[in-house]
């Protein structure tokens, strides 16, 4: 109970540690590929991320398998290679370094054709260590779920919601479809306001001290209808979760150990994966995988190329395609399935405290980075990413 407890009070930091797996635990792939993680019990008070201080954040980020519970899924016994390429011009370089010292960031890489161009680390950490993603990981539940359509557990994005979570019916998810959490149009009010205590995200942990494991469908069927399914966007962490749920519910398998096969081996990792999980053994779909820098940089090259065979035909082209334009608010800005959409058909994967995969198709670039912020969101420091993954991106 104590380690529950903890995911509860943490579920406010991380904005996703509630129950997302129904179903059982089925076998494992292969013999120890993927092995459950249980960290040492601690007081719920050192789990609230958010309130980590900078030396904490140093520290723990490239650690989180020893401060929650989780799955640990093996590297790909054939990582994928990334040959060294032409160096960056001196003046990229020195804007790279630059960046990396103003935000405090641990690692940052750069391939171009699949080679890479650049590749340093700071804070201590190495090219071995693991770095969690926080929301970086939707991109890759976004992933699990063309595998699970393209291995039939899935029938079509335009199900119903309640097809996969039936305890669902009867509330605002009635009519909503797998496509519609995956834009995050559901038309569901929802509150990711972390200031706010009577937010949907500060609720979430009155909902686990009620509900335990049935908290996040509890939370969910009491949400209102804001608009018809479809017409407004709202960035809802919960809602990965329910798509984190829709494919464990499918395919009978924590979305850790679905990845092992669809995203580790197939993108060829390099390093072990590790996937927070909630308390049923499902793992958090909105947040919470740790590996290495070169591996966000393999999933980045992955989604570049395609995907390969393990998800639908031209899957990726639409899944980092704007499904979701913000308009004059945000011109050239966009949603597609948990992945941001950037002008010019760059797109991307982010979370707090600086992590980032950021795509230029036209170059063939993957950058990705991880990092400490001095906070969780800077409206600043992502302009500055933006305009130097520009600079990268042009540079001969």
């Amino acid at each position: 109970m104590r380690q529950f407890f903890g995911c509860a009070v943490a579920a406010l930091a991380l904005a996703g540690c509630t129950a997302s797996y129904s179903g059982p635990v089925e076998t494992l792939p292969a013999a120890n590929a993927v092995t459950v993680v249980t960290p040492p019990e601690r007081d719920p008070s050192e789990l609230q991320v958010l309130f980590w201080n900078d030396e904490q954040r140093n520290t723990r980020f490239r650690d989180m398998e020893s401060w929650f519970a989780g799955h640990e899924v093996k590297a790909s016994a054939d990582p994928r290679a990334l040959p060294e390429g032409e160096r960056l011009p001196p003046r990229v370089t020195a804007a790279i370094r630059e960046f990396m010292a103003d935000s405090n960031v641990a690692g940052l890489m750069v391939l171009e054709d699949g080679k890479v161009r650049f590749e340093e680390y700071a804070l201590g950490f190495g090219p071995e260590q693991r770095w969690t993603s926080f929301s970086v990981a939707k991109s890759f539940t976004s992933t699990l779920l063309g595998a699970a359509v393209k291995d039939g557990f899935i029938t079509s994005l335009d199900d119903p919601v309640t097809k996969y979570v039936p305890d669902l019916a009867g509330s605002a998810y009635d009519g909503v479809t797998v496509r519609q959490i995956a834009t995050m149009t559901s038309g569901v009010a929802w509150n990711e306001d972390y200031t706010d205590p009577n937010s949907d995200v500060a609720q979430m942990q009155e909902f686990i001290n009620s509900y335990g494991a049935d908290a996040m469908v509890a939370q969910l069927k009491e949400l209102d209808r804001e608009t018809a399914p479809g017409e407004k966007w709202v960035y809802k962490t919960g809602e990965t979760n329910l798509i984190g749920m829709v494919v464990e519910n499918a395919v009978g398998l924590p979305l850790a150990t679905y990845a092992k096969e669809k995203i580790v081996d197939a993108a060829g990792f390099e390093g072990d994966l590790f996937w927070m999980s909630d308390p049923r053994g499902g793992s958090i779909g909105g947040c919470c995988l740790s590996i290495r820098l070169s591996d966000y940089a393999r999933m980045g090259q992955f989604a570049l190329e395609g995907g390969g065979d393990v998800v639908p035909e031209g899957w990726f082209a639409e899944a980092t395609a704007p499904q979701v334009s913000f308009g004059e608010r945000a011109p050239g800005y966009g949603y597609g399935y948990q992945w941001w959409t950037y002008p010019g058909g760059n797109y991307g994967a982010q979370g707090i405290f600086g992590q980032a995969i950021t795509v230029v198709p036209a170059e063939n670039v993957v950058v990705a980075v991880v990092s400490n912020w001095p906070k969780a969101t800077s409206s600043d420091f992502r302009q500055k990413w933006g305009e130097l993954v520009g600079a990268i991106a042009l540079a001969d």
